[in-house]
């Protein structure tokens, strides 16, 4: 690992935040976000890590709109600052390519629900936001993986959801949200989403349920 990628995990680490891995943009093969960017580090998280950081902010700053959204951009734009690099987020508009970025990263594939299968942290975990630098940042050598739900012959992730928002036709994007806000939601507003608890892999890293509650209710607008 290079000291410059080892010091900005050390910076993100401080935060409960990871570096996720990263490339360097080959001229001709990627369309850049800038001609000036050389390389893309991603920076997300495993498990529930940032969770005690982003509490002990949002304590501060009562009412605030999309608070992790807010928490995350402040704390990887500080970062960004302090190495001279650029902060991007998945939330920015026009959109940017999170999903191909980190299967680029770190070689993973999507799950039936949509979100990438780690070999390690299974569904737990997300990917808040990426730094852009003008230079070529020396990276780790990456690791093969398996991708996990080739070896699942089972799939609990499309048998546990009371009105199948996840098949293999896609997500059922308002059966879903019907469901969570309806009556017969509480379990999926209080525990999380019932599929992506079911599925088998990564559960030492599964959010505990007040993080769940809390994503649960940012989905649906609670």
């Amino acid at each position: 690992m290079s000291s410059r990628y080892a010091h900005v995990a050390a910076a993100l680490a401080r935060y409960g935040l990871i570096l996720r891995g990263g490339f360097n943009c080959v001229e001709g093969q990627d369309a850049p976000i800038d001609p000036s960017t050389k390389s893309i580090l991603l920076v997300g998280q495993a498990g529930a890590a940032p969770w005690p950081h982003f509490q002990r902010w949002l304590a501060q700053q009562p009412g605030i709109a999309n608070p992790l959204d807010t928490w995350s951009r402040a704390v990887i734009g500080a970062v960004a600052e302090t190495f001279g690099a650029r902060a991007v987020s998945p939330s920015d508009k026009p959109y940017l390519p999170f999903q191909q970025w980190a299967m680029r990263a770190e070689g993973l594939k999507p799950s039936p629900l949509g979100i990438l299968m780690h070999p390690r942290y299974g569904l737990w975990h997300a990917y808040r936001g990426a730094l852009l630098f003008e230079e070529e940042i020396v990276l780790p050598e990456p690791r093969e993986t398996i991708h996990l739900c080739d070896t699942c012959v089972d799939k609990p992730c499309l048998k546990s959801c009371p009105v199948d928002a996840y098949s293999t036709d896609g997500f059922a994007y308002e059966a879903c949200l019907a469901h969570v806000r309806g009556a017969n939601g509480g379990p999926c507003r209080t525990g999380g989403c019932l599929d992506r608890n079911a599925c088998p892999y990564g559960t030492q890293y599964r959010y505990p349920r007040d993080v769940q509650a809390f994503h649960m209710a940012s989905f649906a607008g609670l």
